[in-house]
């Protein structure tokens, strides 16, 4: 029995989710404990109401006596209350509102720092759509239903407790059959969590891929256009409403009979009031004033019961998108800093790869017993197939990934024992498709810096070999370039981040395929840039041309996992059925 009441007690989950809100709600206490204070006499106006029609249907309308105080005075109390209740109600609205929004900022500020350290396996598996609803939509829907859900609580409440009070100084024996009529109609809410469980989280994907459809149209709409995807996208946009149709009529299915099944209950419960509030006054066990009072206080006691049927889907929606705001604020993320972290210097010996395997799926290795020295200051170059580990041997230094067997270490240092800021300070990125922020090229060169001089990002513009480039603009370093720089080249877009990789000055530079989207013209300009910023510096490049790794101190050739060769180029190119041997002479002709 005990384990039974436990187990459902422990069900409760938006009495936990309430408690873990408490932080947020903290700093707007007042303002929180104000509102749900007005709900108090918000609801027990309703009980003045009904009350007060007992005497006066007793003086006016059974004794007709019209000169008394009574026929005007509660009439006037009527409109004095109702006009104060309408004021409490709307303050209690925009305070609730108010709070609402403010803790939904606070969740969102919170969730946002959260979402930026979380690691890139975290963005492999969930689309743009999933983490707009998650860390957006959910947020509203819980925090805007967390005061609102706890004003319709409280004022229910307070005006349940009042009129049910209303209820028995009018008549016990009514009473008892009202209040027993109440908890039947309640009784199917019980249920409603359970029928509609599992359809809220296909709700909730089917509402995050709908937004998907609207990222994937934005960012691919030149794919759209130069392949007439109209109609597929179209199909998919349309298969995606008609799964959340099918959702959304299962949810009615399961929850809309419980609001006519209340009405029902709460129906008999009218009519068997009728009918022995008719006895009672025949038998003059009650008076008339009385039964009026109480029909009165009865009605205005079922009348949310019988809707709140309707409403009480959006509460359940409410505690749900709450459980999955704290799912994300308790997430931890699988790359952090260990226990007291070291900071790292700058590096001045050597980084080593040892017996390093990784793995992105369970059982599917990506590398395979690596094991590779490079020396501060060399140039280091991973060629091979694609897909054969390059990209993934060098993602696993700034620990976008943690290996999975083996250890990465700098001077002698595991980098897992390295503070992961401190670690990423020392690594500038220059990617194949760079990412770059709506705003200004300026904005965009000094994201390395921002507290940069001018003087650092003249040197920087000059060494990334953007001087002419900006030179042709009206606003210069201060002119727009869109979002993710859409009135950019590629090339401008290459020596932007190049210029962001000066600013940074970074001790180990990567260079992930930095020119193999590049047309010849704009490949020479972005590789004199390149040849700038890897002087005096150790220098990783991922090449698929290899003519561009020719003066690498070493050249590795990754295949399948597992190094396959390692050489300078003259070493290599010589090697007898070598694979690096193979692969120039094929690019060369």
């Amino acid at each position: 029995m005990f384990q039974k009441l436990k187990t459902k007690f422990s069900n409760l989950n938006f009495v936990v989710n309430y408690k873990k809100m408490l932080p947020y709600i903290k700093p707007y206490w007042g303002r929180a404990l104000t509102a749900v204070l007005i709900t108090i006499p918000i609801g027990s106006m309703d009980a003045i109401i009904a009350w007060a029609l007992k005497p006066y249907m007793d003086v006016v309308m059974v004794e007709k006596n019209t000169g008394g105080t009574s026929t005007f005075l509660i009439p006037l109390l009527i409109i004095i209350f109702s006009s104060l209740q309408s004021v409490l109600t709307y303050t209690a609205t925009y305070l609730n509102t108010w709070v609402g929004q403010k803790i939904a900022m606070d969740v969102k500020k919170t969730l946002f720092s959260k979402l930026m350290r979380y690691n890139a396996s975290f963005f492999d598996k969930n689309t743009s759509g999933d983490i707009i609803f998650r860390f957006n939509n959910d947020v509203d829907s819980a925090c805007s239903g967390l005061l609102n859900n706890m004003k319709l609580f409280s004022t229910r409440l307070f005006s349940s407790l009042s009129l049910i009070g209303v209820l028995f100084y009018n008549s016990w024996q009514l009473a008892i059959v009202a209040t027993l009529v109440l908890g039947c109609a309640l009784y199917p809410l019980t249920k409603v969590r359970k029928r509609i469980k599992g359809l809220m989280d296909k709700t909730v994907f089917s509402g995050s891929r709908v937004m998907t459809h609207f990222n994937e149209t934005y960012s691919g709409n030149r794919i759209i256009s130069s392949y007439n995807l109209y109609e597929y996208q179209n199909n998919r946009f349309c298969g995606t409403l008609d799964d959340v149709f099918k959702i959304g009529m299962k949810m009615i299915q399961r929850t809309g009979i419980i609001s006519p099944l209340m009405h029902f209950i709460v129906s008999l419960g009218i009519a068997a009031v009728i009918w022995l509030g008719s006895y009672l006054i025949v038998t003059h066990q009650i008076t008339a004033g009385s039964f009026v009072s109480f029909i009165a206080a009865l009605v205005m006691l079922y009348t949310p019961i019988k809707s709140i049927g309707n409403n009480f889907n959006s509460v359940q929606m409410a505690f749900l998108a709450m459980e999955r705001v704290f799912s994300a604020l308790e997430r931890v993320p699988d790359i952090r800093n260990c226990d007291n972290p070291k900071q790292l210097s700058t590096p001045k010996k050597s980084i080593e790869y040892e017996n390093v395997s990784f793995s992105y799926v369970k059982d599917k290795q990506v590398l395979d017993n690596v094991n590779l020295k490079i020396n501060i200051g060399e140039t280091i170059a991973f060629v091979g197939n694609s897909g054969g580990g390059k990209s993934t041997l060098v993602n696993l230094l700034p620990r976008f990934y943690d290996v999975t067997g083996g250890c990465i270490k700098i001077d002698g240092e595991d980098i897992k024992k390295l503070d992961i800021d401190s670690l990423r300070d020392n690594i500038a990125i220059v990617f194949q498709d760079n990412f770059l922020f709506c705003g200004t090229i300026r904005e965009n060169i000094t994201l390395g810096k921002e507290n940069a001089t001018q003087e650092e990002i003249d040197n920087a513009v000059k060494s990334a070999c953007l001087e002419e480039f900006i030179s042709t603009l009206d606003k210069g370093l201060d002119t727009e370039i869109g979002e993710r720089g859409v009135l950019l080249s590629g090339g401008q877009k290459q020596r932007i981040a190049i210029a962001r990789a000066f600013i940074k000055n970074a001790p180990i530079v990567i260079l992930d395929e930095a020119t193999s989207a590049l047309d010849n013209k704009s490949e020479a300009i972005v590789q004199k840039a390149i040849e700038n910023l890897m002087a005096d510096r150790t220098v990783f490049i991922i090449a698929h041309r290899l003519s561009t790794v020719r003066n690498a101190d070493k050249i590795v050739v990754v295949n399948y996992g597992k190094i396959a060769e390692i050489g300078n180029h003259e070493e290599l190119i010589n090697k007898k059925d070598g694979i690096y041997a193979s692969l120039y002479h094929t690019q060369l002709h």
